[in-house]
């Protein structure tokens, strides 16, 4: 698969951090393989989660391809940028055609990028799982490397302005490798994986440098103040009928055109 937009992409982010005056705290990256196809499983707490996922893989020289709602591809801006990164669009009615071009990206050796939650978690603690993350892995034979990010949700998050001032710290947490075949199940395995994701997650926040009690960025059961995670699904579920009103006003205005 030719490269031609990554690598120059890959410098202009570098050259964002240094003048961000980020510090990185890595650990565990050297369970990501140096060659083959690979599951990258990331927690997901903000929009630039993708950028700062794909940083995990850095030592080991791999490129990840992300999978990521259609509608992005389908912007004029950011779509021909994804398109030329070789990240995957799904669509949300139908990932039939999403869930086979990823597994051709694993049978060619590609480390592909999946946020299991689905979507941005406001209380910065896992959601419930889906089983495709699993799925992929089983189906493709190929590793699951889970990845904890933590920071990035002071940067662009839901229900907060953007916040790209200098000088924040961001923690990668990479796991050791999880291996699930086909006669495994799906749901248990799916489990299993959000229960290593969660202990990681727990540690990465109790370790995480500028930790600070009442920030809106910490969750709740560690002395913060964002959204419980019942308080989160409630914003979630208005969020999504908002949206679902929005559209339906949309194809009512088509109509009566």
């Amino acid at each position: 698969m030719r490269d031609l937009t990554y690598p120059p992409i890959i410098v202009a982010a570098k050259t964002a951090f240094k003048l961000l005056d980020l510090t990185f705290e890595i650990t565990g990256d050297e369970h990501v393989p140096s060659s083959g196809g690979a599951v990258l499983a990331v927690n997901h707490i903000s929009y630039v989660d993708f950028i700062f996922g794909g940083f995990a893989t850095q030592r080991a020289k791999r490129l990840v391809r992300f999978m990521a709602k259609r509608e992005l591809f389908d912007h004029k801006y950011p779509g021909p940028l994804m398109r030329s990164l070789h990240h995957i669009q799904v669509d949300r009615e139908d990932g039939t055609g999403s869930f086979q071009t990823t597994l051709d990206y694993l049978a060619d050796g590609e480390v592909v990028g999946v946020f299991p939650e689905a979507t941005i978690s406001r209380s910065f603690e896992l959601k419930a799982f889906k089983t495709g993350t699993v799925r992929l892995a089983a189906e493709a034979g190929v590793p699951i490397i889970p990845l904890i990010l933590w920071g990035t949700q002071r940067m662009y998050t839901k229900d907060h302005p953007r916040d790209f001032s200098r000088g924040k710290t961001l923690s990668l947490t990479v796991g050791e490798p999880l291996t699930v075949t086909t006669k495994d199940n799906a749901v248990a395995q799916t489990a299993r994986l959000r229960s290593q994701m969660a202990d990681m997650l727990d540690r990465t926040i109790r370790e995480y440098t500028d930790h600070e009690d009442g920030a809106w960025w910490v969750p709740r059961a560690y002395g913060g103040t964002a959204p419980t995670l019942e308080e989160a699904d409630r914003l979630d579920a208005e969020e999504k009928r908002r949206r679902a009103e929005a559209r339906r006003a949309t194809r009512q205005q088509r109509k009566a055109r």
